[in-house]
C-alpha cells in the first residue's frame, strides 16, 4: 500500500455576542481584524505559515482559516486538525481578555460549522495527493456516488429551515453543492474541484480537492472521513473499478440523502432504477475490504486506520438495523441529533426554539464556551487523540512529510528574527544581498541538505 499525503482546510464562522443583550459591539469584520492583530504582530501578514507546518490566514468574508500541514497518517491529520482548533481557541481567549480590559461588552465565539444564520456557506476542504494519470477525470467522476452518499457516515448534522418548516438533516454542505466535478470552487461549488494545483511535482502528482465535506467536531468522524476516502483512493489507484453506479442527478441526490436521517433515501440512477445511500456505501465498503484483504493490506494497518475500518463497518450495520444510538458517541450528525432531542424533550420545545438554536451553535463552538470538551470528558464523544498530542501538534510539524522541513525552517527563522517567506513548495530566506530559495517538490521528503544549509545561514 503506497503512502498518501492528505490535509484539511477549515474555514470557521466568527461572531461577537453582546454581553448586555444589545447589538453586538463588534461585527465579524472588526472581530476578525482584532483576532488577526495577534498574527500581524509576529508575522507581518494575515496569511502566514506556522512552525507546525500549517497555514493560518483570514479568508474572504471574515472567515479565519486553518490549512493543516501535509500528513501521511490518519492519526496525524486528526491531531493537526485539532491543533488548528486549539490555536484559534487560544487566540480567541486573548481577544476576549482584551475586550474585558477595554470594557467592550462582547464575547467572541468561533464556530466549526459550514452555514451561518443568514444561510451563507463556508467550507471544509479535503486534499488528497493522487498519482497523475491520463484518465484522472474519469476516475474521479466514478467517485461521485461515493461522495454524494458518504454524508450518512460523516455528516455534521444541520437544522434546516425553509418554507416547508424546520427539520433535522444529515449534512450542512449538501444544499450548497451545485456541480459534481468542476474547476471552479465558489461560482459552481462542485463536490470535487479539478483545478490543477498539485503543490508538488506536477509531472507525478495531482491534488484531489474535495469540497463536499462537512466540518466535523468529533475525532472519530474526522478520522472516518479521511480514512475511508484514503482507502477508496488506494483501491482505485491499485486497479479496482467500483461497481457501476451512475446517478441521474447527483445534485438532487445529495439533497434527498441529507433530508432522510434513516440513511436509506432512494435516489435515481441513470438507468432509471433506484438505490439507497446505504446500498451505495455498503457496496463500496465491501469492495474496499475485499481488495485490502487480497492485497495483504489489512495486516499493515496502524491502530487508527484499524479503528476507521471497524467504525466504517459498525456504522453501516447500525444504519441498516436502524440502531443509530449505538453510534451516538462517534458519528457527528447522530451525536448532535441525540443531544438536541434530549433538550427538546426536557424543555418541551421544537427544533425552531431559540434555545435549541443556541445549543446547536454551542456544539460547533471550538472556544471554551463550546460543548466538545465536556462531552469528551463525560464520554459523550469518543476522543482519539490526547491533549498532549494536540499541544505538540500546535508547535511541531508532522515528522514524516515535507511539513517537517517547512515547520523547522519557520520556527528557526522566527527564533532568529530573520525575514523569510514560505509556502507549500518554497522556503526563502531574505538577506541584505537578496534571497536564497529552496524548492521542495516532493511532499514525501522530510530531510533535505539544501534546507539544512538554509537554516545554517540563519545563524550568520
Amino acid at each position: 500500500m503506497k503512502r498518501r499525503i492528505f490535509g484539511v482546510e477549515t474555514e470557521y464562522g466568527l461572531m461577537c455576542a453582546s454581553l448586555n443583550g444589545g447589538v453586538p459591539p463588534l461585527d465579524p469584520e472588526d472581530a476578525a481584524q482584532r483576532l488577526f492583530a495577534q498574527v500581524l504582530a509576529t508575522n507581518r501578514s494575515t496569511n502566514t505559515f506556522l512552525a507546525n507546518g500549517a497555514r493560518l490566514y483570514l479568508d474572504v468574508g471574515a472567515h479565519p482559516e486553518y490549512a493543516s500541514a501535509e500528513c501521511d497518517s490518519v492519526h496525524d491529520i486528526v491531531c493537526n486538525d485539532r491543533a488548528g482548533d486549539a490555536i484559534f481557541s487560544t487566540m480567541v481567549d486573548v481577544l476576549n481578555e482584551e475586550l474585558i480590559q477595554k470594557s467592550i461588552p462582547g464575547k467572541v465565539h468561533l464556530f466549526k460549522n459550514n452555514v451561518d444564520t443568514q444561510g451563507n456557506s463556508f467550507g471544509c476542504h479535503e486534499n488528497y495527493l493522487v498519482r497523475r494519470r491520463r484518465d484522472y477525470r474519469a476516475r474521479i467522476e466514478s467517485l461521485v456516488p461515493f461522495f454524494v452518499s458518504r454524508q450518512i457516515l460523516v455528516g455534521a448534522g444541520f437544522i434546516a429551515k425553509d418554507d416547508a418548516g424546520v427539520r433535522y438533516e444529515i449534512s450542512q454542505r449538501a444544499h450548497h453543492m451545485w456541480d459534481a466535478v468542476s474547476s471552479a470552487s465558489t461560482r459552481a461549488r462542485p463536490m470535487i474541484n479539478t483545478r490543477d494545483e498539485p503543490h508538488g511535482d506536477a509531472e507525478l502528482y495531482r491534488r484531489m480537492h474535495v469540497i463536499v465535506g462537512d466540518s466535523n467536531i468529533s475525532d472519530s468522524t474526522s478520522a472516518l472521513k479521511i480514512g475511508m476516502t484514503e482507502a477508496v483512493l488506494n483501491c482505485l489507484e491499485d486497479g479496482v473499478r467500483f461497481r457501476q453506479c451512475e446517478l441521474a442527478d447527483p445534485m438532487l441526490a445529495i439533497r434527498e440523502i441529507s433530508q432522510d436521517t434513516s440513511g436509506k433515501a432512494l435516489v435515481e440512477q441513470a438507468n432509471g432504477t433506484r438505490i439507497t445511500a446505504l446500498e451505495i456505501q455498503v457496496a463500496i465498503y465491501e469492495q474496499v475490504m475485499a481488495h485490502y484483504e487480497s492485497a495483504g493490506w489489512l495486516s499493515t494497518l496502524d491502530p487508527t486506520r484499524e479503528y476507521v475500518f471497524d467504525l466504517w463497518k459498525r456504522a453501516l450495520e447500525g444504519i441498516e438495523r436502524g440502531n443509530t444510538d449505538s453510534l451516538a458517541t462517534e458519528i457527528d450528525w447522530i451525536a448532535k441529533k441525540r443531544l438536541l432531542k434530549r433538550y427538546q424533550e426536557r424543555l418541551g420545545v421544537g427544533l425552531d426554539d431559540p434555545r435549541i438554536a443556541r445549543l446547536d451553535l454551542a456544539w460547533h463552538d471550538i472556544t471554551r464556551s463550546g460543548l466538545r470538551a465536556s462531552l469528551e470528558a463525560s464520554g459523550g464523544l469518543k476522543k482519539l487523540v490526547t491533549e498532549d498530542e494536540v499541544t505538540t501538534a500546535m508547535a511541531i510539524p508532522p515528522q514524516t512529510t515535507r511539513a517537517k522541513l517547512r515547520g523547522d525552517f519557520v520556527a528557526a527563522a522566527l527564533d532568529s528574527r530573520r525575514d523569510f517567506m514560505a509556502d507549500w513548495t518554497n522556503l526563502r530566506l531574505i538577506t541584505a544581498d537578496g534571497s536564497a530559495t529552496v524548492l521542495l517538490k516532493d511532499p514525501f521528503v522530510n530531510a533535505d541538505s539544501r534546507v539544512d544549509a538554509l537554516m545554517e545561514e540563519l545563524d550568520c
